[in-house]
C-alpha cells in the first residue's frame, strides 16, 4: 500500500523512537506461552473482520483515551499491531510519551501475519 509522504515521514520520525518486532517473534511467544499483551490498534471495522488470537482491541482514535483504564501498570510489556505496522508504530510512540516503557510496534502487522497463513479469529 502505498501511503502519502507526510505520513511515511510521521512513521519514519516514530520508528527511531519505537521498538519494533516480527511477524515470527510474536508467532513465536504465541506458540510458546509467551506473549505479552497483544493489542489491535486498527479501525473497528477491521477488528470485527477478524484479528490475531489473543489481542485486545484498542483502535488508533481512542487508544491514548483509554489505555489507562485497560492497562494501568505502566511497565507492562504491550505489542501493538495494525494493518501493516504504520498505525501501530505511531500508537506505541504516543503511549510512550504517556510514560508506557515497553511498548512494541509489530513491524508488517495484520497483513504480514495473514501472508504467513498465521491463525486469525473471525467474529
Amino acid at each position: 500500500m502505498q501511503h502519502n509522504p507526510g505520513f511515511e515521514n510521521l512513521c519514519s520520525t516514530a520508528r527511531q523512537q519505537v521498538t519494533e518486532t516480527t511477524v515470527d517473534a510474536v508467532k513465536s511467544h504465541m506458540d510458546n506461552d509467551e506473549l505479552p499483551l497483544l493489542i489491535d490498534v486498527r479501525e473497528d471495522s477491521e477488528w470485527f473482520t477478524d484479528h490475531l488470537p489473543q489481542a485486545i482491541h484498542l483502535g488508533r482514535g481512542i487508544i491514548e483515551r483509554d489505555i489507562e483504564t485497560q492497562v494501568p501498570n505502566k511497565n507492562t510489556k504491550m505489542i501493538l499491531y495494525c494493518g501493516g505496522g504504520f498505525r501501530s508504530v505511531l500508537a506505541a510512540e504516543s503511549l510512550q510519551k504517556m510514560g508506557y516503557t515497553n511498548v512494541i510496534s509489530m513491524d508488517g502487522g495484520y497483513r504480514l501475519w495473514k501472508e504467513k497463513g498465521y491463525p486469525l479469529v473471525n467474529h
